[in-house]
Formats: C-alpha cells, structure tokens, sequence
C-alpha cells in the first residue's frame, strides 16, 4: 500500500461568534482540509489549522497550502510512502512548517487505523473512554459580557474554564470571575502576552487559585520562564514554547513549566505529540490539549490523543459547533452535562465525514497524483 493521491481543500467556515485573542480578532476562518487516498482505496482525511496572519507562529494558510502543495505532498507520492514513521523521516529535512506537516501525517494515520481495523485512539494506545474538556473564553468588551459567557459554559457541563487575558484585561476579569462563581477550575492564557516588566501582575494572580498560567511569556522565552516559575506558586502552562521533543525536554530540565499543551498541529504531528506525551509522563508533568479552531476533523485528532494516559487535565476540544456555523463531520460529538466526550471506538477517524459540506464552503481545490 503506498498513498496515490492527495487532495487539498481550502475552505471559508463562518464563526457563530467572533473570537477575540491576545493575537487579535476572528470573524470567520479559512482552514486547510487534506483528502489521502493509497492505491487499495483506502481515504484519510487531516486539517491545517493555521491562520491568516503569522500571528499564533509563523505559519498561515497561505503558506501551508504552498509547503503541502509545492514540497511536502510531492515528496510522499514520489516515495511510495505508507508507515508513519516513513513520513516523519521524510519531512524531518524541511524545517518548520510543522502545522502543515501535521495535516499530512494526520491524514496518514487515519488510513493506517483503518488498515488495522482500529479506532484511531486505539491505534494510538489511548486507554480512556472518555475525556474531560473545558472552554476558553475570549476577550470580551466587558466583565458582564464575559460573566454571561462563563455561566453559559459552566451550565453546558464544562469542567474548568480559561479566560484570555492580556496587558490592562487581566486582574479585573480575574477577580470579577473568582468572585462571582466561587471556587470553580479557573486558569488563564496570556498567548505571549506579557514580559518581566509586568511580572508584579503576574505574582498577583497566585492570589486567585489558578489551576495555571498558559504562556505569559514569548515562545523562545524558556530561560525566563523559568525565572519566574521559581517565584510563583502558580504553575505555568507552556503552549506556543512547546514545537518539539526538544523543547519540551530543555523547558522540564530547565523547570520553566510544570503543565505543558500539547497541540499536535504546533509539534509537527500525531507522532510527536505522543513522544512528547510519553516524556511528561516520565516526568509527572502533567499534559492537556489546546485547540486551534479546528473543524471536527482536527478536532477528532485531538479527542483522540488526549485518550492517552497523561492527558490529566480538561482539554480546549469542544464541539466545533459551538464556533463554527457549519461543521464537516455527519455526526459530531457532544459534550455530556458532566463535561465529558466519549472516545470514538469507530475505526479510522471516528467519524463521518460530511463531503456536501466540504463542497458547499470550499473556495478552492488541488488534486495532486503520484507518477509512479
């Protein structure tokens, strides 16, 4: 079995509510969807959750479609490529890129699921039936608008939340949270948004009983992430920090964390995600995943990986529905009135994709075909 033939789709999803991060604002969302087919007939489906801006990191849509179109596609139908561990030693020569290298590998991994007539989360080694999610609150106009979102999440079953915070929007929101909804998991994101200067604030925050602090600092900042970890009683979360194994391993070493987000469109891939897992594990450092506004199809990845042992922590993997206008998958899943989605023991995937709804929100397609 080698794959024969690779499909890119580009696609222009509505958002049912605008999104407001420490990057900026998102109204609706371009994404990048991948279609695998090998010669046997077997189709695997994977995403690029990028943006339109180098915002999150230095990858867009623009550029994932070029990587995966001009570089990265060509190269695993010219190689008759079909294990997973062929494609990762493939792509490891292409530096970066690492969320359009996902896509590809995703798609793979669907297929070889359904090869061994596996669920993805078993062909993964996942052990848990369901998993634990939480919701990320955005940056909001006001402290009641935010108040009201809170509440909402918290009636859906959700079991912690996240607030996004940034330089001028933090103890207040904070504060107005903590107080009016008690001692529920609360934690914040900064998305890079602070520096040394403003660690008084940050120290403040340890007055609030947060669960973590998830990247106050830029991402190449380890050194003084740790600096300041030694200082608060709040555990820091390292997400955009976090691209590879060794990352991940000087960040532990270093102690510039104690919670890590694993992203497996940030690290490169499935694959990576699980050795990064695996490390942390080693360690007791304990592990969640975060979300990149994915459709179901992204989302689907991550409610898998996060079926793995050290995934100890609710993760940002609600129902794309609840952005997104229009999903892909025919039967996406639901979060429980206790805040639970169940693991798909369904082979492949988990789920079933919704082809008429590619076609109805696609602005473009590329087909590319192995010459071999």
């Amino acid at each position: 079995m080698y794959i024969s033939d690779i499909s890119i789709y580009i696609l222009q999803l509505p958002l049912t509510n605008p999104f407001q991060t420490g990057f900026g604002r998102v109204d609706s969302k371009r994404t990048v969807l991948i279609k695998m087919r090998t010669n046997s007939g077997l189709i695997g489906f994977g995403e690029a959750a990028a943006f339109e801006a180098p915002l999150y990191n230095h990858e867009t849509i623009d550029t994932c479609v070029y990587i995966i179109e001009k570089i990265l596609a060509p190269v695993l139908l010219d190689n008759k490529i079909c294990e997973i561990e062929d494609l990762n030693k493939l792509f490891r020569k292409f530096k970066g890129h690492n969320i359009a290298k996902c896509s590809l590998e995703m798609a793979l991994w669907d297929i070889k699921s359904q090869e061994a007539n596996l669920s993805l989360a078993q062909k993964l080694g996942g052990i848990k039936d369901k998993i634990g999610v939480g919701e990320s609150i955005g940056l909001k106009t006001s402290i009641k608008a935010t108040l009201e979102e809170v509440d909402e999440r918290l009636d859906s079953g959700f079991q912690r939340i996240k607030l996004k915070i940034t330089p001028g929007w933090d103890i207040q929101i904070v504060d107005a949270v903590r107080n009016h909804f008690g001692n529920i998991p609360l934690m914040v994101d900064a998305n890079s948004s602070y520096s040394l200067k403003e660690f008084p604030v940050l120290k403040q925050l340890d007055e609030y009983d947060l669960m973590m602090i998830e990247q106050p600092l830029n991402s190449d900042d380890l050194w003084d992430h740790a600096k300041i970890q030694r200082k608060l009683n709040t555990p820091i979360c390292l997400d955009e920090s976090i691209k590879s194994i060794e990352h991940a391993r000087k960040a532990i070493e270093m102690g510039s964390c104690k919670v890590i987000n694993i992203k497996p469109s940030r690290v490169g891939g499935i694959l990576e995600a699980k050795i990064i897992h695996d490390l942390c594990q080693e360690n007791d450092v304990p592990v969640w995943c975060g979300g990149m506004l994915e459709t179901g199809i992204g989302r689907a990845f991550c409610i898998a990986l996060s079926s793995l042992p050290n995934f100890r922590l609710p993760g940002d993997i609600s129902p794309s529905n609840f952005f997104y206008e229009a999903d892909v998958l025919a039967d996406s899943y639901q979060v429980d009135s206790e805040g639970f989605i169940k693991v798909s023991t369904n082979k492949g995937l988990g789920y079933e994709i919704e082809t008429d709804m590619i076609e109805r929100y696609k602005v473009s397609q590329i087909d590319l075909t192995t010459k071999l």
